[in-house]
């Protein structure tokens, strides 16, 4: 129903992700020059960000700003030819300001070439 590629990176995802493997995925799943674009923006970062090496500085940023209490990743849920959404769950504390908080976002992503060129984050309240 879906190309065997859309699908092949999907699961890949969401396993790395389920499993704690990100920089793994990141390696392996995604474009020299894939974009990032966020529902806003986070850590005076701006909401676009463009190639590998600025998307795995966001991760490192999250990663050194909170402590992570756990985290869950639900799907691939699949559009069309070329793309996907992963619903991500967080249970997070802000190292900084010290609060905890609970968050969902749905993660858009674009593949083409068997490599993800493009994820979209969409923010729930």
């Amino acid at each position: 129903m879906f190309p065997d590629q859309l699908t092949s990176v999907a699961g890949k995802l969401v396993e790395y992700c389920k499993t704690g493997q990100e920089q793994k995925g990141l390696d392996e799943l995604y474009d020299p020059n894939a974009v990032s674009v966020e529902a806003a923006d986070m850590g005076g970062m701006g909401r676009e960000t463009k190639g590998i090496d600025g998307i795995k500085g966001k991760h490192e940023w999250w990663y050194g700003a909170h402590d992570i209490h756990s985290s869950t990743a639900e799907g691939p849920f699949f559009y069309g030819e070329d793309q996907f959404g992963v619903i991500f769950g967080m249970d997070v504390t802000n190292k900084e300001s010290g609060e905890r908080m609970q968050a969902r976002e749905l993660g858009i992503y674009t593949v083409e070439n068997g490599k993800i060129v493009k994820e979209e984050f969409f923010y729930g309240m």
